[in-house]
């Protein structure tokens, strides 16, 4: 028998009809839900300890410095914002600004612009994945290992630091040349050659179709070129000429006799000599392997034979890195080869949700590719660009193991994270000012993180 709907009221639908309402599930009503629903102190119990944690680790680190900054070093008395107001007094904390200021300004600008290169790239080469990698690949290194990385490259000597060892070789391609520091005249008596404000000078003047004989010491045997063969007699002077030897006038073991070339005397390849009259250069001439030269159209009459100081000079030997002057770009240099890869990933992530319709339609109309890049990707770029700015200078202010490793302890490389360290920790011995310094800081990372965080909710809605 089939159940009896009788006692049942029909439903009345909008046309007329009747239709007939099923029963409700059991355990399917609102009030059923409410009843899963945990009660609030159970939540609260679950939630206790990470908000135990997070007010001992963050709340309470927060609200003790700001109230310590309002006191002095020792913490007995209240000096108000005196604290403050000595953040932008005296010279250290002075360069600790402007330091920063260069950094924020500077750093996430070329960490974005290379990053946007990189993304861009990555999309017509063939080996997108392994370039990538290698660009992303300093992003797994510690900064404490980035800086002893970069403390090294930049080490003034160009035999231990990459960065010189570049620039010398780049140096020597397009001007290359002999120096020997420190070379010079043996003193006293009647000699040769002598010094005359830093050149070394022939004491004697020639004239042309005369041979010249101008012997050098203190020459140190890693300034001596490996290609130097024996110093040669000077070779016979034709006329309009003048011809002579420059060498090191020092035999191994003794003997030998002064102010000639001698078996076993090196001669020095690479040295300018000059023929000068009425203090004018006339002729110059570059000693050859043997340290012999020859002066060609010498004009009649005596001159006077000279090497330049810059014989005598140190030879090119790199950009001083961590010195007064480029220590700061150094170390920004160090960070865009560890936060370029970041940048690049979530660049490449926004260009790949660019509409590829969009710019198919620009090349249809007969727009370049510059033009589709400036008109086209970087507007619908925008929002990824910003974050990706936004990030870096919230980052930017809070750097600290780069400055402190590769600086060490340069007050010329200074930033305020730096210095809010080293007036509470590093000898300073005054927390107040370290705190004011930290409170400062936060005042100024809090409205990029609320302004990130007002952009992602923007996205997500």
């Amino acid at each position: 028998m089939k159940p009896s709907n009788e006692g049942v009221p029909p439903a009345v639908t909008a046309g007329g009809a009747a239709a007939v309402t099923a029963p409700a599930a059991p355990g399917r009503g609102r009030g059923a839900r409410e009843r899963l629903t945990p009660p609030s102190w159970l939540a609260l119990m679950f939630l206790l300890p990470a908000l135990l944690l997070l007010g001992f680790l963050v709340v309470y680190p927060i609200v003790y410095s700001v109230i310590r900054s309002f006191f002095d070093a020792s913490g007995g008395s209240f000096v108000g914002f005196d604290n403050y107001t000595g953040v932008f007094q005296g010279h250290d904390d002075l360069v600790a600004v402007r330091n920063t200021v260069v950094w924020v300004v500077v750093a996430p600008t070329l960490v974005t612009i290379i990053g946007l290169f990189f993304a861009v790239l990555t999309e017509r080469i063939r080996w997108a994945t392994a370039f990538k990698l290698v660009v992303f690949m300093p992003m797994a290194i510690s900064f404490l290992a980035s800086g002893v990385i970069f403390r090294l490259v930049y080490q003034q000597d160009p035999d231990q630091g990459v960065a010189n060892a570049a620039l010398v070789a780049i140096h020597d391609t397009f001007k290359p040349g002999t120096a020997y520091p420190g070379a010079g005249p043996r003193t006293g008596g009647d000699q040769l050659v002598h010094m005359q404000g830093g050149a070394v000078v022939g004491s004697s003047p020639v004239s042309a179709g005369q041979t010249a004989l101008l012997p050098l010491v203190k020459v140190k045997p890693e300034y001596l070129p490996k290609d130097a063969e024996p110093a040669a007699q000077p070779p016979a002077a034709k006329a309009g000429q003048v011809t002579g030897t420059v060498w090191f006038d020092f035999t191994k073991g003794g003997g030998g006799e002064l102010n000639k070339p001698n078996a076993g005397e090196s001669g020095l390849p690479g040295i300018k000599v000059e023929a000068v009259r009425g203090g004018k250069v006339v002729a110059t001439a570059t000693t050859g392997k043997d340290g012999a030269f020859t002066l060609k159209k010498v004009p009649s009459g005596a001159v006077t034979l000279r090497l330049p100081k810059s014989n005598f000079t140190a030879s090119y030997g790199g950009a001083e890195w961590l010195g007064s002057t480029l220590i700061t770009p150094a170390i920004i240099g160090s960070y865009l080869w560890v936060w370029s890869g970041f940048a690049m990933v979530l660049i490449a992530a926004g260009l790949a949700a660019i509409p590829r319709d969009a710019l198919e339609a620009a090349r249809v109309d007969g727009a370049t590719e510059w033009q589709v890049f400036r008109r086209v990707t970087i507007p619908l770029l925008a929002p990824v660009l910003v974050v990706v700015l936004v990030t870096l200078v919230i980052n930017v202010l809070k750097v600290f193991d780069l400055v402190f490793i590769i600086g060490g302890g340069d007050p010329n490389a200074n930033v305020l994270a730096l210095q809010m360290w080293t007036k509470s920790f590093g000898g300073g011995n005054d927390p107040g000012s370290g705190s004011a310094i930290a409170v400062l800081l936060f005042l100024l990372v809090l409205p990029a993180m609320l302004f990130n965080i007002r952009r992602l909710r923007q996205e997500r809605k």
